[in-house]
């Protein structure tokens, strides 16, 4: 992992993006914003990242869908849905397109750094046991 955590973060909502990249970038993360699925699974192609975020109502496609193509391109790198979809059912279908953890929007600032942060250093450490057996 770099040292600074680098996160793509998928949002339609410009004023959500921004707010959730101030939080993060406050908190020494670089944050790479794509306002469209197409445009984040162009960035996951042709970078690397320790953490995706995605909400799961996006125009054209759903979060669920970007979650499976993230999937299929990258198997190991977490994903984390922050989402205003509350429904147990829209949880239950990003757990079994691949992600890690679900938020549902609003969150409390703390809670959201710090799911971000355990996500980042979970993947970490499930790489640096790998690399030892």
């Amino acid at each position: 992992m770099q040292p600074f955590p680098q996160i793509l973060y998928t949002e339609d909502d410009a004023d959500t993006r921004e707010l959730v990249a101030f939080l993060l970038t406050k908190s020494n993360c670089k944050v790479t914003l794509a306002e469209s699925n197409d445009k984040a699974l162009l960035l996951a192609r042709t970078n690397q990242f320790d953490l995706y975020m995605i909400d799961n109502w996006m125009p054209g496609s759903s979060g669920i869908d970007l979650c499976r193509k993230l999937r299929d391109l990258d198997p190991k790198t977490p994903i984390l849905f922050y989402s205003g979809a509350a429904f147990e059912r829209d949880k239950e279908q990003a757990f079994a397109s691949g992600a890690q953890a679900y938020l549902v929007k609003p969150v409390d600032n703390e809670k959201l750094v710090e799911v971000v942060f355990h996500l980042i250093s979970e993947a970490k450490t499930k790489v640096e046991f790998a690399a030892y057996h």
